[in-house]
């Protein structure tokens, strides 16, 4: 199938889920790169002040308020880019939130609403999407999770979430090649993200939220999104992390079952009592901001994805990369020899690396393992 996909600074781009996190940092990066953006999501408040704010930095955006979990609701966000952008190139369904709490505690209405947004928010946009794009054609992306690809204690209902949103969008992938329509389909597989999203989660813990390491920045996965915009991708992984885990539960998920059972369920709260618990499942909480709270070190880019998008550019940073590491493992063997003892290599020799995450700011490399 052939696609002819807009460069950004021609792109009308619709952005569920645009208020906060990763929709709201897909936002800014279009925006700054010339797209006129589409901002819908619950809460009015914030996207009037993110609408002012792209504006005043010289964009084009426009706000709907709109529940994803409505389907003539939804419809309002086409229609205000069509009525002002003359119609739009991409449609981005990132909206979602999540529930922490076991499967025999959580209630039927929190489960329900949960897939309101989750999947039928999905479901809803892609059709309304594919229906304005299959004559002109464009890209539909879908935002899911490593949870598409696996399940973890606590979060069981989203993980469910996340795996229907990837059945639907490989059939809704399939029949629209099958019609022939030059509507490219991405699924977007984030590992766990520094946005909001352990704050607007509902929480049936008595503690606070987290996320299991490793964690990305929500930058990096709007990276990820405007990359599919123009050039067309099945789907894409953003951090190693996210992918190794994928891997081994696909080769070992015995292994992977018993592991989440012993070390996840604790991975996902801090220590701290819980303080906002009804969370955003079913109102809007706070909006505006891009960051969530996580105290643990958040990797600012992932070189897994960045060498998936561009393997060629990214082949001298890991060369880089690779030469920091045996510099660094070299002088560790000598200050170990100073000190009267042999430091080990077996970190950095003994597994099978593909994914280095180079954080330049503080010139440390993550790595992260290829299965």
């Amino acid at each position: 199938m052939k696609y002819s996909l807009k460069p950004l600074n021609e792109q009308v781009i619709v952005i569920t889920g645009a208020s906060s996190g990763i929709g709201l940092a897909t936002a800014k990066a279009a925006a700054k790169k010339g797209a006129a953006v589409i901002l819908v999501a619950r809460n009015r408040e914030a996207l009037i002040g993110i609408e002012q704010q792209i504006r005043d930095e010289g964009g084009k955006a426009f706000h709907c308020v709109a529940d994803v979990g409505r389907k003539e609701e939804l419809q309002w966000a086409a229609d205000v880019a069509i009525r002002e952008c003359g119609g739009f190139d991409t449609w981005v369904n990132d909206a979602g939130v999540s529930i922490y709490g076991r499967l025999d505690e959580v209630t039927d209405e929190d489960n329900r609403r949960l897939f309101d947004t989750n999947f039928w928010g999905v479901v809803y946009g892609s059709q309304i999407a594919a229906q304005h794009l299959k004559t002109k054609g464009g890209a539909i992306i879908n935002v899911g999770s490593e949870l598409s690809d696996m399940a973890i204690p606590l979060q069981g209902m989203y993980s469910a979430s996340k795996h229907a949103v990837k059945g639907f969008t490989d059939a809704l992938r399939v029949e629209l090649m099958e019609d022939e329509a030059p509507v490219s389909v991405t699924l977007i597989k984030p590992a766990g993200i520094d946005s909001p999203y352990p704050q607007h989660a509902r929480n049936y813990t008595d503690r606070e939220l987290t996320l299991p390491a490793p964690v990305y920045t929500p930058e990096e996965v709007a990276n990820a999104i405007l990359h599919a915009a123009v050039h067309p991708h099945r789907d894409i992984m953003v951090g190693g992390g996210g992918k190794a885990m994928s891997a081994l539960n696909k080769r070992f998920p015995a292994a992977m079952d018993w592991i989440s059972s012993k070390m996840m369920s604790g991975e996902q709260v801090r220590e701290e009592p819980a303080k906002h618990r009804e969370g955003s499942l079913h109102q809007p909480t706070t909006g505006g901001e891009v960051r969530g709270n996580h105290q643990g070190y958040v990797m600012k880019t992932s070189l897994y994805t960045r060498a998936k998008l561009h393997p060629v550019a990214t082949g001298a940073i890991v060369a880089a990369a690779g030469a920091a590491a045996f510099a660094l493992l070299n002088q560790s063997k000598k200050n170990g020899k100073r000190n009267g003892y042999t430091a080990s290599n077996q970190n950095l020799a003994g597994q099978s690396p593909i994914d280095q995450d180079l954080d330049i700011q503080r010139t440390v490399i993550i790595r992260e393992v290829d299965l």
